[in-house]
């Protein structure tokens, strides 16, 4: 089998250099467990928050150890009844062309319901179920809200934005960098405006394509954005926290404050940041609604695939650069 491990803890933007390739046997299958040849996969952004010496949501990884990701593959050995050989399953099981677990923790045998192998870990793996559980559980989402999407060429963002059509939503505006993305939100996933953040008079923007205020505001870039929008938000507006893209690189002392603190108060807004995995009971039954709606055409998703388990620090280098967009996967 193969593994990236991480090389060194890292400051500042990740570059290939801070991983390494390793080699070694595959592992015995003991009593209980099953070995995973994985399929595909993923290169998270959220993975940054771990590769620093200090403490995020989740322990730092240390030097050596092998990087998280989520995967998707098939049984070829089992000593687990649970788990038998040729079940499809996802699982946390990192950057690594096999894995073996015990069924325990964040590892699914997965049902045939038609969608490809690499949509269990995008659009109905985490990124899409923080979509999901964003809208429905922490900003309680209500026919006819008005949602802000920021970073919203990214997959949990453009999930999001699509999510809230089918959810009644009346108006929804991304925000996302480049001209190619920004196209891509409108023509393809059904947003009504898609502005650049980099418009140095973005709060000029937002207020015309929002002229009433933000209900919801669904936010995966971090706290300089956050503030910026606050004064645009509704009465009872709800910000749902679901990324920092734009702070994972900095050191904590430099991550910039929210100031606007007045506006919690004048406009009663809450917010709340979300870990997908609270919502691990009720996967099942989102998982079969969004799938529904990606083979119906209804939800579009977006995929930069690399070849090999050697392909994987590039790509997740790459989610900080922001040359191209779309779920990042390395295919086994």
């Amino acid at each position: 089998m193969k593994r990236v491990a991480l090389a060194r803890h890292i400051e500042g933007v990740p570059t290939p250099a801070d991983f390494r390739l390793e080699e070694a046997p595959l592992p015995t299958v003991e009593e209980g467990r099953f070995l995973v040849a994985n399929s595909f996969v993923s290169a998270d952004p959220g993975t940054r928050s771990r590769l620093s010496p200090g403490a995020s949501y989740a322990p730092p990884l240390p030097p050596g150890a092998t990087v998280d990701g989520f995967a998707v593959g098939r049984v070829i050995d089992s000593r687990n009844d649970r788990f038998p050989v040729g079940t499809l399953v996802t699982h946390g099981g990192g950057w690594s062309t096999h894995a073996v677990s015990s069924g325990r923790g964040y590892c699914i045998a997965l049902p045939d319901i038609g969608v490809s192998d690499s949509a269990w870990i995008g659009v109905l793996g985490v990124p899409g179920m923080t979509a999901w559980f964003g809208l429905k559980r922490v900003a309680a989402i209500q026919p006819g809200d008005t949602v802000l999407v920021t970073s919203a060429a990214g997959p949990v963002g453009a999930t999001a934005g699509q999510l809230a059509r089918h959810f009644g939503a009346s108006r929804i505006v991304g925000l996302a960098g480049s001209a190619e993305k920004r196209a891509w939100l409108v023509d393809e996933c059904g947003f009504d405006v898609a502005l650049d953040y980099r418009d140095p008079d973005l709060d000029l923007a937002v207020k015309a394509a929002l002229p009433d205020g933000i209900d919801i505001l669904f936010d995966n870039v971090g706290n300089a954005m956050i503030d910026r929008m606050l004064p645009e938000m509704k009465m009872r507006g709800r910000i749902v926290i679901s990324g920092q893209v734009a702070d994972y690189n900095s050191p904590a002392e430099q991550v910039p404050g929210i100031r606007q603190t007045r506006e919690f108060i004048a406009r009663r807004l809450r917010m709340e940041g979300m870990v997908v995995f609270d919502d691990l009971p009720s996967f099942a039954g989102a998982q079969s609604e969004v799938a529904g709606l990606v083979k119906d055409g209804t939800l579009k998703t977006k995929e930069v695939i690399g070849e090999g388990i050697e392909s994987l620090p590039g790509l997740f280098s790459g989610l900080f650069s922001g040359t191209d967009f779309g779920r990042r996967l390395a295919r086994i």
